[in-house]
């Protein structure tokens, strides 16, 4: 991204710290001096330095407009050598995303060693914007169903694979269970053995065996209608069955009229039963997955999208930026109205099978699967080649005097971010 004739840092073998501090500060020189040549001044006041991206705040004059640094997101790309570069207002400052040239993945197991206590029913995400674990709690209200949207290579179904095995590490039998619903039948294949026995060792949870045909899809969640009913009935919810649907857009195009109706109720009323929806589709359109089934998708995990028309329909809600996301993890979080940027946490399919292995044969002796590691250092997200940095939080005004603005900040969190 940066070796270009824009870019005059050079490695010169210094120490990664030093280099990315040197990144920092000439970039935000580069965003104020596009701001300024535009007529557009702005302050660059601190940072924060993820996997992915680097997140610059912003603070423009009183008079400027947020829509005039919008419509520079181009402008600040080209001078940045960036392939994008998102654009957005949070809070009181404007915030600009700007893609580092040696992004570096998030893994699920190293998260999960990261946070020492996981509240029941909680899936983990991924890493948000200041570098802090993302968990969703299903039970919420303000959750219930999830709708994973996003083209082709932006990380949807690695993204539910890693909600799926979070909470399968995380919750008993009699705390979470789960149904695959995948048409093309390597979705969630290193978890399942599908409808017929072929495929390897099923994850313990699993309610049902895993189905491709529509046909079976439609029985399947016939039946979940009625453990719906009949959970209502008795006034219970436990423990919370989660569906994972793959290309959902696909299979109520084929499944009609019938599979609208199930999806409708399920999404209208499987909540206070215990049924929760997490499905994946490229293009959430009304008029494949029916409108009030869409409607009734109350959080939205938006991938890279081809334009700002198919970011709102993603999202919901107009103005996100989704069509300015990196692909390969790079998600929002969109949740009444709110919108987070955070990289989606990876596990591989051989990481999955593994772990699925142990579930499968009883050897459930703790919360942590894999072979024991030593104590896990920071993740990468500082530049720092995994060294601790001391202190984890750093700010331009707690290093600088705020008329200057040297030793751009890092950034690195240890707490807890969960939504609910």
């Amino acid at each position: 991204m940066l070796e270009n004739k824009n870019y005059p840092v050079p490695r010169d073998n210094l120490d990664p710290e030093i280099y990315m501090r040197r990144v920092l500060e000439y970039q935000a020189d580069q965003i104020e001096m596009v701001l300024t040549s535009h007529r557009v001044p702005g302050r660059v006041t601190g940072g924060v330095v993820t996997p992915r991206w680097i997140s610059y705040r912003v603070f423009p004059e009183i008079s400027t407009k947020v829509s005039k640094i919008v419509g520079l997101s181009e402008e600040l790309a080209l001078r940045l050598g960036a392939p994008r570069v998102r654009v957005s207002r949070q809070g009181a400052a404007v915030q600009v995303d700007v893609p580092r040239e040696d992004a570096q993945v998030v893994r699920l197991v190293n998260l999960c060693r990261q946070v020492k206590e996981i509240p029941k029913q909680t899936a983990i995400l991924g890493m948000d914007e200041s570098g802090l674990p993302l968990l969703l709690r299903l039970p919420s209200p303000e959750v219930a169903h999830v709708l994973i949207s996003g083209t082709t290579g932006s990380g949807k179904t690695a993204l539910a694979r890693s909600i799926a095995l979070s909470l399968a590490m995380h919750n008993r039998l009699g705390e979470v269970q789960m149904i695959f619903i995948d048409p093309k039948g390597n979705g969630f294949d290193p978890f399942i053995t599908f409808e017929g026995g072929h495929g390897g060792p099923a994850l313990p949870h699993l309610l049902r065996p895993a189905v491709q045909d529509v046909h079976q899809a439609i029985f399947l969640l016939g039946e979940m209608v009625e453990e719906m009913v009949r959970r209502d009935r008795e006034n219970i919810s436990e423990p919370r069955v989660i569906i994972f649907i793959d290309e959902v857009a696909d299979l109520m195009e084929q499944g009609g009229k019938a599979m609208d109706r199930l999806m409708t109720r399920l999404t209208q009323r499987g909540r206070s039963a215990g049924l929760h929806i997490v499905a994946c589709t490229q293009k959430p359109l009304a008029a494949s997955i029916g409108s009030l089934t869409r409607s009734n998708f109350p959080v939205r995990l938006v991938g890279s999208v081809a334009s700002a028309d198919d970011a709102k329909i993603a999202a919901g809600i107009p103005g996100t930026g989704a069509e300015k996301l990196l692909g390969r993890g790079d998600f929002l979080l969109v949740a009444k109205g709110h919108v987070t940027r955070f990289q989606a946490a990876y596990i591989s399919e051989q990481e999955i099978r593994q772990i699925v292995n142990r579930m499968s044969s009883g050897m459930r002796q703790s919360r942590r699967w894999l072979t024991p590691h030593p104590e896990p250092q920071p993740l990468a997200a500082t530049g720092t080649n995994g060294r601790p940095v001391e202190p984890p939080a750093m700010t331009l005004s707690q290093s600088n005097p705020p008329q200057k603005r040297k030793g751009l900040g890092l950034m690195l969190g240890h707490q807890l971010r969960l939504i609910k």
